[in-house]
Formats: C-alpha cells, sequence, structure tokens
C-alpha cells in the first residue's frame, strides 16, 4: 500500500508501512493489523494482562531483531557475499529511576565471510531503518483526531 500523507511546510512523505492498533473492552489486549496480518499485543498477568501476545516492548524488540537480521541479509545478497544466517539476541533492560537501555547482539552465521566484511555488516546494522527510529531520528508526528 502506497500513499502520499503531508504536514504544513513538509515535503510529501510516501507510506511504507502502517498499522492499526484497536483496544476495546476492559483488558489490555490489543489486537493489531499490519496490512493482512493480524497480531495481539497484551501485558502479563503479573501486571493486570492476559498474556495472549508479547507485551508491546517486546514487539519493539521484534522489529529491531527483524529489521536488522532482514537489512543484514539484503546487504549480504547485494554483495553476494558468503553470509548464512543472521541471528539478533535484544534485550530491554532497566535501570534505576527512568534510565533503560535495549543490548542487541549480533551473531553472523558462516564461516565464509571475513572479518572486513563481517566489520561492514556490523556497521550497517547500526544504520537500519527501525535502529534509527529507535534511536530517535525518527519523528513521531501526531495526526490524531477524536472519535465519539
Amino acid at each position: 500500500m502506497t500513499d502520499t500523507a503531508t504536514d504544513a511546510g513538509a515535503s510529501a512523505y510516501v507510506r511504507a508501512a502502517a498499522v492499526v492498533a484497536t483496544s476495546t473492552g476492559t483488558d489490555y489486549g490489543v489486537d493489531l493489523r499490519a496490512g493482512h496480518h493480524r497480531l495481539t499485543a497484551d501485558e502479563p498477568a503479573s501486571v493486570g494482562g492476559a498474556d495472549t501476545g508479547p507485551n508491546p516492548i517486546a514487539l519493539l524488540l521484534s522489529a529491531l531483531g527483524s529489521c536488522t537480521a532482514i537489512t543484514l541479509r539484503m546487504y549480504a545478497q547485494r554483495k553476494e557475499w558468503p553470509l548464512e544466517g543472521v541471528r539478533v539476541h535484544l534485550a530491554y533492560e532497566k535501570g534505576t529511576g527512568k534510565d533503560a537501555r535495549i543490548t542487541r547482539r549480533i551473531d553472523l552465521l558462516g564461516d565464509g565471510l571475513d572479518d572486513a566484511q563481517r566489520t561492514r555488516l556490523l556497521d550497517i546494522a547500526e544504520r537500519t531503518p527501525v535502529t534509527r527510529a529507535v534511536r530517535g531520528d525518527v519523528p513521531v508526528v501526531a495526526v490524531s483526531r477524536n472519535q465519539r
């Protein structure tokens, strides 16, 4: 699905992805629709949810991990490098107060990659679309309207 949206003084944007999140009822379950795919998000029972799906942080980590793996696979294929697979380990860690961080470990699978190729792939991982969004390089623009 492609369509454009503009806001005052901004250039045109092309929609690359869209999701509708719907919460109805009294629990924390959320139905997600991404194109023709349906997903569920929820909170664990320990905080009042029904644990019917991953919590929003786990979905964010899933997006970051899948984007990392896909981007590295695409890059290696374009370069015709012998990357056999990518495994991305992610964790959301809470610190003191409001401090938190995401840790990411990338395993590049395949004995045929040399050190320079491995270094380049890890460098590319730092610039994936979801990595940039998580780091705050992508603004979240409110375009909401209230429904009754």
